[in-house]
Order: structure tokens, then sequence, then C-alpha cells
């Protein structure tokens, strides 16, 4: 297995309090020189830097000292069925500033943030490791300390900035928050820096999971592309988001050329390592010929392929396919019974195009709301009777979604037909406290075996988000830049769909028609990993995007009233929603750290 071994450092760095977020130091400050006085210790240290790294596969356990997210339940892409998953919480308003996971994150990336501190000031003690090392793996902690304000300013919003400065674990700590330009201004001088140091690639593969150049390089102009959108730029909603000294921390004057700067970022990121060093997946099928339904479905699965910029080698891949996996009751091995309990809206599932391209309100999309056909999906060897609204669907619809009738992805044991109506082998009935709340499961990053497993990476950033990304920015920038749709249109090819621009399907006419196409494209394209959540609110659309209705099928009848579009929940966003408080503790700790407005 390529990766890099997250381990837990024995030496130290455990947490003893929940209220100061600084609060992580060896058990013995003595055994700091005993840490760094050779590799084999210091490498450990390092590792529990790492460990910050999200693991989001594991979103069920949210927050805990992995940072587990609450980005795909939270968002309109999905739902769990387990009211004690968190974003069910945040999806009803269920949660404040004491709620538990919400110091998880601010507390993890922080204690994160000084260790990578820790690692950095004493490096240069290790006596068994050359100087060059010493050097790179001091950038990898820059990095990741760099990375980790990244995450924060994500979810928070403007945070405080520590600096080159280790606080010792009982200072008392009276900081203002910077503003949030202040915040990426630090975080992509400090990637820059480290990238100088980095390698491009891990010649070892122990070392995959490690920072690398292009890791560095990427997280910088995401940060850039973020102080450009308009939660961050020029968003007068958040006039009153002020220090006590009256500093604005969420710029009140919109600056276009935040996007032009965000754009060269990307721009250079891609003449830097593309392809050389990154490259779209792409997969053959057994004749041959070039298959965008193998090659979206397998960026995925297969570990280190070329697309992956950032991975966490260790993650919780089994338990995200015990919710990926139906519940398929009779069936004959454990491996092919999981709980189906992470659910795809329909808001999702009408989110994915055609075969011919066009969004399904598109009148020329060809999609059909009622009826059956035969119908062979591209992992079927046969046509099967389909629903019409789930026939003639994009290859990337069959990669994210499993819908009532498909065919079960490991077929060791025969075919297995997933129902997930009442009483089909996997609906609310039978599966009593495990089916799927939507009528419809999210199958994306699902392995073609059993659901057991704990050897695969979670992808955190791969090429074609930077592709979607520069698209955006480009098109922010410059309006009418023809790169805009080349890069929109790299996507789409390699997805199996009509190009924009075609003889089959007109280009987006104007600025606006292509924001709006990019922004759907990576609605698809990003599914299901951990965008959406960020985006909607970085794009300040959360309040037409997550308030209100969300849809699924009617999962407490049979067939055909099972088939019938019904509400299963109705959701919570208004303006405090766009970033998470600060937990209470640290507000009431630190006198000079504000509250993010509405908390």
């Amino acid at each position: 297995m390529k990766k890099l071994l997250y381990t837990f450092l024995v030496l130290g760095l455990m947490s003893t309090s929940c209220s100061k977020y600084l609060d992580q130091v060896p058990d013995d400050r003595l055994t700091i020189e005993e840490t760094f006085r050779t590799w084999g210790t210091a490498e450990r240290f390092l590792a529990d830097v790492y460990r910050r790294v999200p693991d989001e596969f594991g979103q069920r356990d949210a927050g805990s000292e992995s940072n587990r997210g609450v980005w795909t339940g939270g968002s309109d892409e999905a739902d769990f069925v387990w009211g004690f998953v968190r974003s069910n919480d945040i999806n009803i308003g269920n949660w404040d500033a004491n709620s538990g996971f919400v110091g998880d994150y601010w507390r993890n990336f922080y204690r994160g943030i000084r260790a990578a501190g820790v690692f950095m000031e004493n490096a240069d003690k290790i006596t068994d490791l050359s100087p060059d090392l010493i050097k790179r793996y001091k950038a990898e902690a820059r990095a990741l300390r760099a990375m980790y304000y990244f995450y924060l300013i994500r979810i928070y919003g403007p945070v405080v900035i520590l600096g080159d400065q280790v606080p010792a674990v009982d200072a008392n700590i009276q900081l203002p928050r910077n503003s949030f330009d202040e915040c990426v201004t630090y975080i992509t001088t400090e990637l820059e820096k480290a990238a100088a140091d980095l390698p491009t690639v891990q010649s070892r593969t122990e070392d995959y999971g490690r920072i690398t150049k292009g890791v560095a390089m990427a997280f910088r102009a995401n940060a850039l592309m973020y102080a450009a959108s308009p939660l961050y730029n020029g968003n007068a909603d958040l006039a009153d988001m002020v220090n006590r000294d009256g500093k604005q921390l969420i710029s009140q004057t919109y600056d276009a050329n935040k996007w032009k700067v965000a754009a060269d970022a990307y721009k250079n990121f891609l003449t830097t390592f593309v392809p050389g060093t990154y490259d779209l997946y792409r997969e053959n099928n057994a004749s041959g010929a070039f298959d965008p339904y193998l090659s979206c479905r397998n960026v995925i699965l297969k570990d280190w392929n070329k697309e992956v910029i950032f991975a966490r080698p260790g993650s919780s891949i089994g338990p995200r396919q015990y919710e990926l996996t139906p519940y398929h009751n009779g069936a004959s091995s454990r491996d092919v019974k999981g709980s189906g309990g992470l659910g795809a809206t329909q808001n999702m599932v009408d989110a994915f195009f055609t075969a011919n391209g066009r969004s399904i309100d598109d009148p020329q999309s060809g999609y059909r709301k009622e009826g059956y056909s035969m119908f062979q999906t591209p992992y079927d060897t046969h046509e099967k009777e389909i629903y019409n609204q789930w026939v003639n669907r994009e290859p990337r619809f069959y990669v994210n979604i499993t819908f009532d009738g498909s065919t079960w992805l490991n077929t060791s044991f025969g075919e297995i037909t997933t129902r997930l109506y009442n009483t089909g082998n996997s609906g609310k009935q039978t599966g009593g406290g495990d089916y799927s709340p939507t009528g419809y499961i999210v199958r994306k990053a699902m392995g073609m075996g059993k659901w057991d497993v704990n050897d695969r990476s979670v992808i955190l950033v791969r090429l074609a988000e930077i592709y979607l990304s520069y698209a955006e920015c480009i098109n922010e920038a410059a309006p009418g830049n023809p790169e805009a749709l080349q890069y929109l249109n790299l996507i789409r090819e390699r997805a199996g769909v009509p190009q924009y621009g075609s003889e089959t399907l007109p280009a987006p006419a104007g600025g606006e028609a292509m924001r709006e196409a990019i922004r759907k494209e990576r609605r698809v394209e990003l599914a299901f990993e951990n965008h959406r959540f960020f985006d909607v609110r970085r794009w300040k659309i959360g309040e037409q995007t997550q308030n209100g209705p969300m849809y699924g099928l009617n999962i407490g009848s049979d067939l055909p009233e099972f088939l019938k579009v019904v509400v299963f929940e109705t959701r919570v966003f208004n303006k405090r929603h766009y970033f998470f408080p600060i937990p209470s503790n640290d507000v009431n700790n630190d006198k000079e750290l504000i509250q993010n407005p509405g908390w």
C-alpha cells in the first residue's frame, strides 16, 4: 500500500483541556530535547502533525482528532439516516457555539498549527538527518500549518494568526482576529515559502501522502479563490463584523482584481505541473476504447493515480462503504450487506445531466418523468427495466447514485438488484434502522468488492477541481476569456458528455451564463467530495440552496407510490450560518476574540 503512516506520537502532544484551543504540549516539556535528538522520534512528531489532515470518509463521527467533516450530509447533496450524525443538527438549526463538534475543528486545527510550529522550531536539533532533509521536513510542517489555517477560515471566517510564535501552553492569550484578507495573505505567503523547499513528487511509495510542491501551490490558489468569492469580497452583509477596536474583518469594497490574482495562481499551477506531474485520469474498457464511466468511477478508487494532488492515506473507508452499501436483506454474504444510510437527495439526483449533456429542465434534454424503459446502465451486462427518470443520464450519474432497480457493484455472490421501496430488500421497513432516508443511496467512492476494507486513501484535492476553479476565476476576471470554456470542456469530455460549443450543444453566451455552467459542472463533477458545503457559502447562495424543503422519494410506501417525490426534511439556513460560531469557551477566555455575527 502506497501511503504515509499516520502515527500517534507516544511522547506527547496530548490535549489537557477543552477550554483553551492551544492546550497541546508534551506530557513532560523536557522530552522536547529527546524528541528532536533523532529522526526516529522527530518523525513520529511530524506524523502527529499530519494526523490533523481531515479524514473525510468518517463523517458519522464529526470533528474528533481527525477533523472529520459534516460537509456531505450538511449540504443539499445528501442526508444521513441516523439522528446522532451531527450534520443532521446543522440541517435543522439545532446547534450553537457550545456544540461539541463546533469546538472540535477550532481546537484540533489550532493544535496542529501549534505542533507544526514546535516542529519547525526544533527540527534543526535532529542529529542524524542531513540539512537538506531537515529543510524539506520543516517545509512540510510550514505547509501543513498554512493548510490548517485555510481549513479554519473556510469554517469560521477570519481567525487569529499566530505567525511564527509558539505560545506556551499555559499562556493567557489575548489576541484579536486578523482580517480575512490578512489571513489569506499569511496562508499564501507561507505556502509559497514552503513550496520552494518541497519536492515535486515523492520518490518513495511510503512517503505518498506527504506534502509536495504541487499540494502547497494548489492550496495557495484555493485560498486566493476564496478571497475573491462573494462571501469575502465586498460583502455588505458582514459590515458589522469588526474587532473591538473597530477593525473591519471582511472587505467591504469589491475588488475584481482578486479574481485575476486567483486565476494567475491557478494558471501558474497548470503551467508548472500539467501534464508532467498531474493529468486527468482516463481509462479504457476491455475493448481498448476510452470509457468515461470507468474513468469517472476509478479516479476515486485507484490510489495515487495521476489526477490525485493530495490525499490522506489513513481513512475511514470501511465505515463510509458501509453507508454506501445497501441493506440487501437475504443476500448470502455480509460483504454485500451494509446500511445504505447515506442517502442522496432528489435535489442532487436532478442536478446530473442527461446523456446529451443538458440539464433535465432543458426542453431538448429528452428527460422523461414517468414510465419505464428497457435500459442498460454502464455497469450492467444486459438491459433491465428502469424508471425513465434514471434512463439515459450521463455517466457520472451512474457513478454517483444507487437507485431502485440498480445492480449492485459487487457481483461475487451473484447479481443483486437493490430495491429501495418500503418492503424491498433495502427499504425502510426491511432495514429497520438501516435504510436510505431519501430513496437513493450515494454510490461514489464505493469499491467493487466487500465494504469492510481499510486500505484506501481519501482524496482531498484532485486536478478536476483545479480545472473548474481556474475556469471560474478566469471567467470572473475576464468574461469571454476562451480558457474558461476550454477547461470546462476538458471536464465534460472526460465525463463523456457533449462539450459546450459542439454541434449539439451551444456554448454559454456571456459571463453570467458561463458562471452558471461552471457552477453546475462543479456540482456534478465534485459531488459528495465535500465541496458543495463550502461552495454555496463562498458564492453566498446558501439561503437559496440550503434553506427550505429537501426532496427525496416516498420511502414509506411500496411501488408505485414510492416513486412520488416528497419533502423529507425542511432545512434551516440563514445569514449566521455562513460561518460556524467560534466556541463559547474560547470567546470567553480571549477578551479580544469577537464572536461571529448572529451567534
